[in-house]
């Protein structure tokens, strides 16, 4: 599978990347991502269009191929790459808010990480 992102506001750099899927895609609304804390933090994420009347779509994540780990899981989301924000948080999606940030894709380890908007937060 190919994720093409061009440069935009939600992702200042573009770029393309090839994976290897293992697994259909699967609805994702939620990451445990680990950058600023050991034990992981939620994030809401979303998929980013750009487009002023609908700026989101539904994220998805999918199994593949790691060379480092085996097998990981991809997020990707619109043509615009992917939308974050803390988890509980009410404020609107925007690329204005400086608490959200985009990124074309995320990559994460376990499936435990990652959340529906049915499932809840996975623990």
């Amino acid at each position: 599978m190919l994720v093409l992102i061009e440069a935009n506001e939600n992702c200042a750099e573009g770029g393309s990347w090839r994976f290897n899927a293992l697994e259909p895609p699967r609805p994702v609304a939620r990451v445990r991502l680990y950058d600023r804390s050991a034990q992981g933090e939620w994030f809401q994420v979303v998929g980013w269009t750009g487009r002023p009347e609908r700026p989101t779509s539904p994220a998805v994540a999918q199994k593949i191929d790691d060379s480092g780990q085996g097998v990981a899981y991809l997020v990707t989301g619109g043509d615009q790459g992917l939308r974050l924000k803390p988890a509980g948080s009410a404020e609107p999606w925007s690329v204005d808010n400086p608490r959200q940030w985009g990124a074309p894709y995320l990559i994460v380890a376990s499936p435990r990480d990652l959340a529906d908007a049915e499932k809840g937060e996975e623990k």
